[in-house]
């Protein structure tokens, strides 16, 4: 979709369908709406005579949020539809409100046909939003809710799609503000979907070999550097978590590297993601009912996959490595059995009590691999466990632990911004005692009643030095709560969430982390 920001009234502007708002309980449009209002319909030129006036006196449209209303201009002016949507209640407003407008509006957009579209800056006037802040919201929420994954569709069907999305500011003197929030959301939103699009990829087309071949080419697209580890590689590094999880597949692991900025010296941000592209639980298997949906147990490397497409882009100075452990697994003759003790590349010896419990298998590996760059902070991201999604509810929100309450503070405010959900969970010591084997330094599974806690434990030792402190301040995010959206609401359509990669983009776009 081509996004261009002009200084125009909108009224004026030729498109298939202009957008505008209204708040909840407004008796009469102001502001563009107001404009726009009086320029369908108002007879003599007097204010609140025209088609969005009479609309709210009949008791048609509330102004409710999300809520959409389509006016048909009948040649009054060059556009022949208005999209009228709903801010909700004024003094609630926020950034992510704007987001669900647009993306509700432009899917209304996109469902009548439309293929250019023109829009206001959603809650920049009488909403009192920061124009830059408001300008990208609308920019995010327009691609976040347009977005659609056809890759596997043969026939058009009703594909329809927008071609172009246009936001418009009469203001000469907020315009710099404009264009810069819609650039920056621009890249943030296409980011994200680029998450969505590996989530929603087929798992027999995303293979662990796939996806590195993606991230390459990503790399390259987005001024990033990238090194990709083969078996061999992850052999000389003694990660014996990768190799474990992977024995079972036909499918070879990758270990994925990527640097925003290799030769600056300041200590990065490392952003880590578990990436089984397919996941049966191995010889553990998994109920075969809802298989299908752990295509998508690679989606917190995908969140640091978008996360670092857009940060290579926004050009941003804080330098950031993400690492992407890619592994499937599967039951097979060789696969890692439980019982079997594995050597992981810190050298700690686990028991395998679940093959199912094999994202931080992997997540470990990966984390140890992390004290090498000397980070500022990290931050690792996993659809770990379904423990998580009986805590938290399924779509509500994402557990983080930490083991530093001011980057925990700082993450979760980051989160908060971009309108992504996430909850603090403790990281009691006595998590740790559960995971205690009689056999190896650790076991990989507490059992089903101490799933959540114990998991972010497990994590936490491999976030520690050989004397037992922490090497650096740690966030575990289990999104398994926040894998797919069922329903088309706001800027999340029906499919994979994308969830996190805005977040950490925000965290890495922050003045200060307070650690």
């Amino acid at each position: 979709m081509k996004i261009s920001v002009v200084q125009k009234q909108i009224q004026a502007l030729p498109a298939d369908a202009l957008i505008v708002n209204l708040f909840e309980g407004a008796t009469m449009p102001a502001g563009t709406t107001g404009a726009v209002d009086s320029a369908l319909g108002a007879t003599d030129g007097i204010p609140g005579d025209g088609m969005v006036s009479r609309l709210i006196k009949l008791g048609d449209f509330k102004g409710k949020l999300n809520e959409v209303a389509v006016l048909y201009t009948n040649g009054m002016i060059p556009a022949p539809r208005v999209i009228l949507v709903g801010l909700g209640n004024k003094d609630q407003l926020t950034a992510d409100r704007v987001r669900q407008v647009s993306g509700a509006s432009m899917r209304k957009a996109r469902d009548l046909g439309c293929k250019r579209v023109a829009s206001v800056v959603h809650g920049s006037g009488l909403g009192g939003l920061d124009v830059r802040i408001a300008a990208q919201a609308t920019v995010e929420g327009a691609l976040l809710g347009a977005y659609q994954f056809r890759e596997y569709k043969t026939s058009p069907g009703n594909g329809k799609h927008i071609d172009e999305f246009t936001l418009v500011e009469f203001n000469p003197a907020r315009m710099q503000a404009v264009r810069n929030g819609a650039h920056d959301g621009e890249i943030i939103a296409n980011s994200t979907n680029s998450a969505r699009t590996l989530i929603n990829r087929a798992p027999n087309h995303l293979t662990p070999a796939a996806f590195a071949d993606v991230a390459r080419e990503m790399s390259i697209a987005s001024g990033l550097t990238v090194a990709i580890l083969e078996e061999d590689g992850i052999a000389q590094f003694k990660m014996g978590g990768l190799l474990a999880v992977s024995q079972g597949s036909a499918n070879r692991p990758r270990f994925v590297i990527l640097d925003s900025a290799p030769e600056s010296k300041t200590a990065p941000l490392v952003f880590i993601g578990k990436g089984v592209t397919f996941d049966t639980g191995g010889i553990s298997l998994k109920d075969p009912s809802g298989m299908e949906s752990m295509k998508a147990d690679m989606g917190g490397a995908a969140a640091v996959f978008g996360a670092l497409q857009a940060i290579g882009q926004l050009r941003l100075p804080q330098r950031v490595i993400g690492l992407l452990p890619l592994v499937e697994n599967m039951p097979s003759d060789l696969a890692f059995r439980p019982g079997d003790v594995i050597t992981m590349m810190s050298g700690m010896t686990v028991e395998i009590i679940s093959t199912d419990a094999e994202g931080r298998m992997i997540l470990a590996d990966a984390l140890h691999y992390a004290k090498r760059f000397e980070p500022r902070a990290v931050v690792d991201l996993a659809t770990l466990t379904g423990a998580c999604v009986v805590a938290l509810g399924d779509g509500m929100a994402a557990g983080v632990f930490s083991n530093d309450d001011a980057f925990a503070a700082q993450l979760m405010k980051c989160a908060h911004n971009c309108g992504e959900r996430l909850w603090q969970l403790p990281l009691y010591p006595e998590y740790g005692d559960k995971i205690k084997s009689d056999v190896a330094d650790l076991k990989n599974s507490a059992g089903r009643t101490s799933g959540v806690g114990t998991s972010a434990y497990f994590l936490k030792r491999f976030v520690e030095t050989e004397h037992g402190r922490d090497a650096f301040p740690w966030a575990h995010i289990d999104m398994a709560p926040m894998m797919f959206n069922t329903d088309n609401k706001g800027y999340q359509p029906r499919g994979a969430m994308g969830y996190g990669a805005r977040t950490l983009v925000e965290l890495a776009r922050a003045s200060g982390l307070g650690v």
